[in-house]
């Protein structure tokens, strides 16, 4: 920098500033008079430098540079020689040239230098401009502190004359000013208490507490002691020290039961409120106005719709989270006029919602006032009448709302009455007839006198809904009061571990042994305490819902809970024993007993709430009927209370949801609702199948069968109402299904003594009668099995086990098979058949009755709560049999017994087919006219046909129907063939007659609509043309089984030579014929 400005001043023919001379500096002269040499050293010593390595030259002229480049380095030599370079131009030839060349350098070198310094030149003289000006300020600084110093010892010369006078003086005004302080802080404390009421008259409670603790200090100090005019001061602020614990504590009272400003359901409100999107909470503090809020968005944040205590983090944890976390940082509106401290920067840091900063607001108050005790003992007092009059609210507007919305209704329907009774009574004349079924029974009517509990009190009866409605509303609310009890409690435990050290000294009120006193006696105000309460409150309530005696209670209850409310939040049980609490049908106040000191005045406090309680909560006007059975409503919302208690609960108090509420609720459904259950239910049971008309069927004449029960199908009485039963058991069971287990044990056995009563009357229908003995035989058993025509019989599968035969050859070898061991049978005798019409429908209608609790019994299985089926008194059941497999069986079992119903319906029309069949052999068929009627056993048969089949109709189905009539067709053309053996002679007119006989049973088979009509045809038709052949020649004969040989069977065919008739030609070797011609 040196050499760059000393070759500057070269160029320039300036002189340096001496530092003598600050003066300013002469105009520099300008670069294009200076002389040659001058600029010739001065390029010298910059290529000697390297400053044209980066010359500031303009873009324009960037040329330079390059031509710069191409100048000779021995032009920049330190001892330069002209004389070398004056010799070669002289000798040159081209002199001009080369000076040309030379000249043309120079001007180069000149432009560049004009630039560089055209470029630095000004800011170079401004900084010898700036030295020059420091220069003169340091000269003129040092004078001036010349002249200062000689001031200075003037000052101090005459100063030392006057000391002591000046101390005096210094003294005085030290304590002049003390005075004026002290008389400004008295001046401002004889304000204080009308702003504490101000700041109480605004809620800004803990901007009062501060200044109330600042001035109580304040006047504790040794200045102000002695100053008579302040104890009035010190009076009205011991006043308003109680009256702000007051305001405080109704204050907190009020939020901790969510009456308050800033509860959560008033944050709840205000965040559902579509009318209002956004809320800003506005203070007035000295006349101003000051924003609770930012973004537009609700100051407020609490509980969610679920009414879960867990904070509404949507803004936080979403897309604004920014907005959020500005918002979060905001001072609440009650702490504006506060002061800050560590508090105040707590609550602004904090993400807690709204109406959590201000309970802990609330707590803070009362630790600074050194009342935490106090306040939990009047909280104590207060929280059982509290809790009972928030039920008791619940509970009428629940009514009014009710009673509002059904005032319209009420209007219409009433006649002249509005009792309860009457409504019910119409309501069920009114679902009666709406019920009324197609055959003219009355299901509903049915359903009602079986049930154990009227239609209101089922399962999904409007008692149980209503209930469970109320429970459920009843129950959110109190679990939000619960979860700010958790809050408060969690504060003023740990409160009052801090300030248990301050309990002797000295309150400043009168009142304050009065609460210490209360507090021993009522017990510190814990999470434990609160919950114990809350359940005592919805225990009693429950016992209300359920009638309940009150005489049933345990005084065991109140001891415990006594206990509980006296413990430290703090202490851990050492046995694992007194964990949670025993609760029995009520509770009794808590302060029963608690200590002897001050136990009167406690018990008065308490007597009140007492009183009230005995009054009851007026549940009545909501639910329709009370009773036991409301307990399967009650218990899934008290399951659900507890789970939602236990997920408040902090860590060290999680023990305290083990037991209680849901304790008491499943050993009441244990040892009261469920042997009630059962004793009823048991009763309806016995009822629904021993009554006469249980298993007696009933349907229209005309009437179809209907699949359907809705639309009509014909179930008997006491199988339907088992059903239902049934149904309604499972319905507690989903209510409850801890007990499902318990409750599918109580179906098993409705479901075996109906089993058995089915099976009754079962066998007294067929008791001695040949076609029960019948299907009992294995070989017929197996034969049944395995035809075909099983195949429509539930879960019958048909054992076809054929390889090398088509089905039809398969089902006609198996009939022929059946056919063959019941004609074996004969004589069929008449007091060995089911002559009673009604015995065979009711055979028909337990069949399909059974059937369609079968099918019942599996939709039941299907629907079972998995409780039932794999947990059993809260742990996996290991047993061999789950319920479920249980009622799988009973279910098999009914089908079981269902298709022996069928089974017996099928031979029973088999033997009665035999038996009027069997009049046909030992007998002789020589008519003497043509056959114009059937015989009289042919008519008779027909008709019985026709008439059971008319009343079996409406109770089975078509398939069925077709399996019970569909075997008569074969037994009735084999026992027609077979007869041939018997008759003794038969002419022309006699096989007319046979063939009429089959005609009209082809007729009566065939009206019936299930059977295939075209293969009665076809078998009917066989018979006839195997009787036809008793007309023919012998010789014809032959020729006939010699292109029909399979046609009929080998004894067929000799049956018809062994027959008389009369003007046939039988030769003696007749059979020997017949027997070649099939053999081959």
């Amino acid at each position: 920098m040196t050499l760059y400005m000393s070759s500057r001043m070269e160029v320039t023919n300036f002189q340096p500033y001496s530092i003598r001379c600050p003066a300013p500096p002469e105009p520099h002269a300008s670069a294009s008079t200076s002389s040659v040499p001058d600029k010739r050293r001065t390029i010298e010593r910059l290529f000697e430098m390297g400053m044209f390595d980066k010359f500031p030259v303009p873009k324009e002229k960037a040329h330079l540079i390059g031509e710069l480049s191409r100048v000779d380095e021995c032009w920049n030599a330190t001892r330069f020689d002209s004389l070398p370079h004056v010799v070669r131009i002289l000798t040159s030839r081209n002199r001009e040239g080369e000076l040309e060349i030379l000249k043309e350098q120079i001007d180069v070198v000149e432009e560049v230098v004009d630039e560089v310094v055209h470029t630095y030149h000004g800011g170079f003289n401004k900084a010898i401009q700036n030295y020059s000006q420091i220069l003169r300020l340091f000269s003129e600084s040092s004078e001036s502190i010349d002249v200062l110093k000689d001031d200075l010892a003037e000052a101090k010369r005459r100063l030392s004359a006057r000391n002591k006078q000046l101390h005096q003086l210094w003294y005085r005004s030290v304590t002049l000013r003390h005075i004026i302080s002290s008389l400004d802080q008295i001046e401002g404390i004889a304000q204080v208490p009308a702003r504490i009421e101000k700041l109480i008259s605004d809620k800004q409670f803990y901007a009062a507490v501060q200044l109330h603790i600042q001035s109580a200090l304040m006047l504790e100090r040794e200045g102000l002691q002695s100053v008579g005019a302040l104890q009035d001061i010190r009076s009205e602020l011991a006043k308003l020290h109680g009256k702000l614990f007051y305001k405080v504590l109704e204050d907190l009272h009020a939020h901790l039961y969510n009456k308050g400003e800033y509860s959560s359901v008033a944050s709840s409100m205000l965040e559902k409120d579509d009318e209002v999107p956004t809320t800003t909470a506005v203070a007035i503090v000295d006349g101003s106005f000051r924003m609770g809020s930012i973004n537009g968005g609700s100051p407020y944040d609490g509980h969610t719709d679920n009414g879960s205590s867990e904070p509404n983090d949507e803004k936080l944890n979403s897309g604004d989270g920014k907005d959020g976390r500005a918002l979060s940082q905001k001072i609440p509106v009650w702490l504006f006029n506060s002061t800050p401290d560590e508090f105040v920067e707590t609550i602004k840091k904090s993400d807690a919602p709204l109406h959590v900063k201000y309970l802990q607001t609330m707590v803070e108050c009362l630790g600074l006032l050194h009342k935490v005790p106090a306040a939990g003992a009047l909280m104590c007092q207060r929280l059982r009448p509290t809790v009972h009059e928030i039920i008791t609210s619940r509970i009428k507007a629940h009514a009014h709302f009710i009673n509002s919305s059904r005032s319209g209704i009420d209007q219409v329907t009433r006649t002249g009455t509005t009792s309860l009774q009457f409504l019910k009574g119409q309501l069920e004349s009114y679902q009666l007839s709406k019920q009324k079924r197609q055959n003219g029974m009355s299901l509903a009517g049915t359903l009602l006198a079986v049930s154990p509990v009227s239609p209101v009190m089922a399962p999904t009866g409007k008692s149980q809904v209503a209930a469970k409605e109320l429970l459920d509303s009843i129950l959110d609310c109190l679990v939000r009061i619960f979860g700010n009890h958790v809050v408060v409690g969690e504060l003023i435990e740990s409160k009052s571990s801090l300030q248990s050290d301050m309990r002797n000294l000295r309150p400043m009120s009168t009142d304050g042994n009065f609460d210490f006193e209360a507090s021993q006696v009522i017990g510190r105000y814990s999470i434990g305490f609160s919950l114990t309460v809350l359940q005592s409150e919805i225990q009693q309530l429950i016992c209300e819902i359920l009638r309940a005696t009150p005489e049933a209670a345990s005084a065991d209850a109140a001891v415990q809970t006594a206990r509980l409310a006296s413990m430290g939040p703090t202490k851990e049980k050492s046995d694992g024993s007194e964990d949670g609490l025993t609760f029995s049908f009520r509770f009794t106040d808590a302060t029963s007993s608690g200590p002897n000191q001050g136990a009167n005045l406690i018990r008065q406090g308490w007597k009140k709430g007492s009183n009230v309680l005995q009054e009851g909560y007026g549940t009545a006007a909501v639910l329709p009927e009370q009773g036991i059975y409301l307990a399967a409503s009650i218990y899934r919302p008290v399951h659900q209370f507890t789970d939602r208690i236990a997920s408040m609960l902090p860590k060290r108090n999680s023990q305290l949801g083990n037991d209680g509420l849901l304790s008491f609720v499943e050993t009441f459904v244990k040892d009261h609702l469920l042997p009630t259950m059962f004793v009823d239910y048991r009763k309806s049971v016995q009822q629904a199948i021993s009554s006469p008309a249980a298993f007696r069927p009933r349907a229209h004449p005309n009437a179809t069968y209907a699949s359907s029960i809705e639309k009509g199908r014909p179930v008997l009485q006491g199988l339907v109402a088992i059903d239902f039963l049934a149904k309604e058991v499972l319905a507690w069971a989903q209510a409850m299904p801890k007990f499902a287990a318990e409750l599918m044990k109580h179906v098993q056995t409705f479901l075996e003594r109906t089993f058995e009563r089915c099976r009754t009357s079962y066998t007294e229908a067929v008791l001695e009668k040949q076609s029960y003995m019948v299907i009992g035989r294995h070989d017929i058993d197996k034969l049944m099995r395995r035809d075909p025509a099983s195949a429509c019989l539930p879960s019958a599968p048909v054992q076809l086990n054929v390889r090398n035969c088509s089905y039809e050859s398969f089902s006609t070898d198996v009939e022929s098979e059946l056919s063959d061991l019941l004609l074996n049978l004969r004589p069929i005798k008449q007091e060995n058949l089911i002559r009673d019409n009604n015995k065979l429908v009711l055979l028909a209608s337990l069949s399909d009755s059974l059937e369609y609790v079968a099918d019942s019994i599996e939709r039941l299985v299907q629907v079972m709560p998995v409780s039932a089926n794999q947990m059993e008194n809260g742990m996996p059941s290991r047993t061999s049999s789950s319920p479920s497999q249980a009622l799988t069986s009973f279910a098999n079992e009914y089908r079981k017994l269902a298709i022996d119903c069928l089974k017996v319906l099928r031979v029973e029309m088999q033997l009665e087919t035999i038996f009027y069949l069997q009049q046909m052999t030992h007998r002789e068929y020589l008519e003497n006219q043509d056959a114009e009627e059937p015989d009289d056993f042919v008519n008779l048969l027909a008709a019985q046909i026709t008439r059971r089949d008319e009343e079996i109709a409406p109770f089975v189905a078509g398939a069925k129907r077709n399996y019970i009539f569909g075997g008569i067709c074969s037994i009735a053309a084999n026992a027609s063939i077979k007869a041939l053996v018997d008759i003794k002679s038969i002419n022309l007119f006699g096989v007319q007659q046979i063939c009429r006989n089959a005609i009209a049973l082809e007729q009566s088979l065939a009206a019936i609509p299930s059977i295939d009509g075209e293969a009665i045809q076809q078998k009917l038709e066989h018979v006839r043309s195997y009787y036809e052949l008793l007309n023919m020649k012998f010789e014809a004969l032959l020729a006939f089984v010699t292109e029909h040989e399979h046609l009929f069977t080998l004894g067929e065919y000799i049956n018809l030579l062994k027959v008389h008739i009369p003007g046939r030609e039988i030769p003696p070797d007749a059979l020997n014929q017949m027997k070649g011609i099939l053999s081959h």
